[in-house]
């Protein structure tokens, strides 16, 4: 099979597309013909090792994929099954989906949902299954659409395009935020009400004039501590992202005086149960648009150069990967 291999020269992340024995592949009850795959921010820090992603080397990146069961140990799989993977560390310290195949845990996949592909499954890929967990802690907050507008922090990425995207599909009015100026005809397309500058977001004050109902953040540092100053009395926070650094210089008052609730969302250890509603809504509520607006398919080959962009800051949307 050919597989994306990373290895570490001289303290260097060196990336390179080869040939492998599929005997190499890491221990697992259930191995599966890899058709589809993604590029996530995650990804592209792996890919050049501009972040501490992976410990063991030699690694195949790619925290997500979709593809057909080969082989299963697992009861709940069978050959020629369509499955797909997120999380679970895959791609981090177990082989992942920028490869031929793949060889994991029948507790890591989720068999395809009902309606889905496996191209559509990987232009939604992590990125977009964080966006739908973040939006389920909105509603679950208590947030409406009648409750007022909701702020998307790094609104050109993979999370941020699909949060925008799902937001305006459910009816939300969605302020964007985004850094680059050539981002903003896109945004608008997906749904965005009005788009913000990231300059807008660079100091705060403890708290500040009440202006969102909620908010999908995936920045953090002080981007995070501008949005929660701002936050209307009762409103929500949904956590996701670093993109900005992992600080957070904000105080207790946005929290005690406005009762505003900040929630982590996770996407990596998600529960079986809740991968299933998420991977659920999805179906129902992405538009068929999506699909088009939001993805670019590119080769393994291109892997590397396409992970540079995103950590330039070069590229919006979704990078598809096509395997098969």
């Amino acid at each position: 099979m050919q597989a994306l291999i990373l290895e570490q020269q001289d303290g260097k992340t060196i990336s390179s597309v080869q040939t492998v024995e599929d005997s190499r592949l890491p221990e697992g009850d259930v191995t599966i013909d890899i058709d589809w795959s993604s590029l996530n921010y995650k990804d592209a820090l792996a890919i050049t090792g501009k972040g501490k992603i992976i410990r063991n080397f030699p690694m195949v990146p790619g925290i997500d994929f979709s593809g057909h069961v080969r082989a299963s140990e697992d009861p709940r799989f069978h050959a020629g099954q369509q499955v797909l993977l997120t999380g679970w560390g895959v791609g981090e310290n177990h082989w992942g989906g920028l490869a031929g195949q793949a060889r994991v845990k029948g507790d890591w996949l989720v068999a395809m949902p009902k309606g889905m592909d496996g191209r559509k499954a990987m232009i939604i890929g992590t990125a977009g299954f964080t966006a739908m967990l973040c939006v389920m802690a909105l509603e679950e907050a208590g947030i409406r659409p009648e409750s007022g507008e909701i702020v998307v922090t790094g609104a050109s990425g993979g999370v941020g395009s699909t949060a925008v995207t799902l937001l305006h599909a459910l009816g939300y009015q969605v302020a964007a935020v985004s850094g680059r100026e050539s981002t903003h005809d896109y945004l608008r397309s997906i749904g965005a009400h009005r788009i913000l500058g990231r300059e807008e977001f660079a100091e705060t004050r403890p708290l500040e004039k009440q202006v969102w109902a909620g908010a999908i953040d995936t920045v953090g540092d002080k981007v995070l501590a501008k949005v929660l100053a701002q936050m209307n009395y009762g409103g929500c926070v949904a956590a996701c992202g670093l993109a900005g650094g992992f600080a957070l210089p904000t105080t207790v008052m946005p929290f005690i005086l406005r009762n505003v609730r900040l929630q982590g969302v996770d996407s990596v250890m998600t529960p079986a149960s809740r991968r299933a509603q998420a991977w659920e809504r999805l179906v129902r509520d992405l538009p068929e648009s999506f699909y088009t607006q939001s993805a670019t398919e590119i080769s393994l080959e291109q892997a590397p150069e396409f992970a540079g962009k995103i950590m330039n800051n070069q590229f919006h949307g979704r990078a598809l990967v096509k395997i098969a």
